[in-house]
């Protein structure tokens, strides 16, 4: 008998961390619980929701991470570039290592994501990433 209650006793205290582990910030401005099925769901996910424009950009607030679809149509110095989509322009500076290998000439779309950089009177994106979309 003591051997089924020792079983029982480790079970207990080996199963107990697994239902401790679900965690989080919990106030008035948390958001709502989800259940261990909730997060196990997949399903589509819409890469254009965080889309913005040249146009909107503009407005944004500093550091604001931004995703953008166009072209780079001008080479302006080293890593400075001239961005177009639909809406406008915007120039973007893009280092070296954030090409990773990517060739682009200005016929071709790519999605650029990055950081609102302004200052003082000027304002341009530090593109973190580039992608070169199929046509």
């Amino acid at each position: 008998m003591k051997k089924y209650a020792a079983i029982a006793a480790i079970m207990m205290m080996t199963t107990a961390p697994v239902f401790a582990a679900q965690g989080g910030f919990n106030g008035p401005t948390a958001a709502p619980a989800q259940t261990q099925t909730e997060t196990q769901k997949g399903g589509f996910v819409d890469n254009d929701a965080n889309l913005t424009t040249a146009a909107k950009v503009k407005d944004l607030k500093d550091d604001s991470w931004v995703k953008l679809r166009g072209n780079i149509t001008q080479r302006l110095s080293d890593d400075r570039y001239t961005f177009r989509d639909e809406s406008g322009t915007v120039d973007v500076e893009i280092d070296h290592k954030r090409w990773n290998g990517v060739t682009v000439t200005p016929q071709d779309k790519v999605e650029i994501q990055g950081k609102v950089d302004k200052e003082w009177n000027e304002f341009e994106i530090d593109v973190k990433q580039v992608i070169k979309l199929n046509k």
